[in-house]
């Protein structure tokens, strides 16, 4: 199989950069904006945040199948990737830019809209970008590299939405800081840069013309096909069950070093120390992956994941601020290893699946399948941030306050226990009942070829 060309490469990773920006400062930083500078209660934000992941959830199959049935001569995935810029800017800056004349239920109400927005909006851009990474190489390694350059580029940019979330931080404690001020400065940086490298890509990528109008003209068949293939079943088992443990990881992180580590300022580096181990490592993934199996790998990574956070359940027990730090940076070093043999090799399985629909349906349907994948994730997290906002209200939680063992037991187990076991339980069930190897894909490729 034919090289994918370096340029091209370089072309559809790009927007990852803006768009590991945008998931991770609304990942890390959107609820502590809310209930902290905002004076949202903790409660309502987890409503809000359930509610936006649920319906973002059932957005992407919409999304996913419209991109399939496109027939546009710009290319049915471009052309969404193109149009997505103007409502993720106008989502960002909603998010991060609310009136200072809004209070009480008017602000929950803003919020709520500005953050429905945002991943409506993302989704638009994000489905057929997955898509098209599975279109631009059928080949079983080289998917996987194309897929590395993408979660290279979402990871460095998430590492410069650190420096955004450490200025922001910074201006919380700073006694004449203006915390909404600066957040919408740099909302409106980001989602000028995201417009240009959108624009730098679909500009540069080129699509497949005989993959376009291979879909059912019937919705519901096509994510029917889903659910009927056999390895993708699996697979949606596998990720509900990662991203019940996953989902929490990200929206706590502050709250863990604020509250229980007790050294807020370093939290910018904790999570860079799980961020640059996990761009780095991917091109050390990738020919492991060649070595080992991309499944075995991949379940390696989340068992090595799980084991990761489970471990920072001692941090409450530990007597010194030293000791808890090293925990944490110990704990996201491995993880973020674990997340760039994820980030590479969970996509490059996705497209392989994709290709066992064709050998059973004759269809092309990238778009339906990420969607429905994306789903999973979304409708798992929604489920997760609405326990994390309740959990946070119901223990005790007091902004700003230091916090009782009670709330520390709380935040530290969902931080840490729940991980654990849901990750384990993924690398199992991946273990024991994903059967589709690189000799499988081989071999429904080669008669695909002869079908042809």
């Amino acid at each position: 199989m034919r090289k994918v060309p370096f340029g091209t490469t370089i072309a559809y990773g790009m927007p990852g950069l803006g768009a590991g920006y945008m998931y991770l400062l609304m990942s890390l930083y959107v609820m502590k904006f809310s209930t902290d500078v905002l004076l949202i209660a903790p409660a309502v934000m987890g409503v809000i945040f359930s509610i936006s992941r649920i319906w973002d959830a059932v957005s992407d199959p919409i999304a996913g199948y419209l991109s399939d049935r496109t027939t546009f001569k710009f290319g049915r995935r471009r052309t969404w990737m193109l149009l997505s810029f103007i409502p993720i800017s106008f989502g960002f800056l909603a998010v991060f830019s609310p009136p200072e004349s809004l209070q009480g239920q008017s602000l929950d109400l803003w919020m709520m809209v500005a953050i429905l927005s945002f991943y409506s909006a993302i989704t638009l851009f994000n489905v057929p970008h997955m898509a098209l990474g599975a279109e631009l190489s059928e080949d079983y390694h080289e998917r996987t590299r194309l897929f590395g350059v993408r979660h290279i580029g979402f990871t460095l940019g998430s590492i410069l939405s650190l420096v955004s979330m450490s200025l922001l931080i910074s201006e919380e404690n700073s006694p004449t800081g203006d915390v909404r001020e600066l957040a919408g400065n740099l909302a409106f940086i980001a989602v000028a840069a995201m417009s240009l490298m959108i624009f730098f890509s679909v500009s540069r990528l080129k699509e497949n013309p005989e993959f376009q109008n291979r879909v059912n003209k019937n919705p519901f068949k096509a994510f029917r096909d889903v659910w009927v293939n056999p390895h993708a079943k699996i697979l949606i088992i596998v990720l509900f069950i990662e991203n019940l443990g996953g989902a929490v990881i990200g929206v706590l992180t502050l709250y863990v070093t604020q509250y229980i580590v007790e050294a807020p300022a370093w939290a910018p580096l904790i999570i860079f120390a799980y961020m640059l181990p996990s761009a780095l490592s991917v091109p050390l993934w990738i020919p492991l992956s060649k070595r080992f199996g991309k499944i075995r790998l991949w379940v390696f990574s989340l068992a090595l994941t799980g084991i990761s956070f489970g471990g920072i359940f001692i941090i409450p027990f530990l007597d010194s601020v030293t000791e808890r730090l090293i925990v944490m940076f110990i704990g996201a070093t491995l993880g973020g290893m674990a997340a760039g043999c994820g980030g590479a090799i969970g996509p490059s399985v996705k497209g392989d699946v994709i290709d066992y629909d064709e050998y059973l349906t004759g269809e092309r349907k990238e778009g339906s399948y990420f969607a429905a994948l994306n789903f999973v994730f979304k409708s798992a997290t929604g489920i997760m941030l609405l326990v994390t906002g309740f959990v946070l209200q119901f223990s005790g939680f007091i902004p700003n306050q230091p916090q009782t063992m009670e709330v520390k037991i709380a935040l530290i187990s969902l931080y840490g226990l729940v991980p654990l076991v849901f990750y384990s339980l993924g690398a199992y069930l991946l273990h024991k009942k994903f059967t589709f190897g690189e000799k499988e894909h081989a071999a429904i490729k080669q008669q695909i070829k002869e079908r042809a």
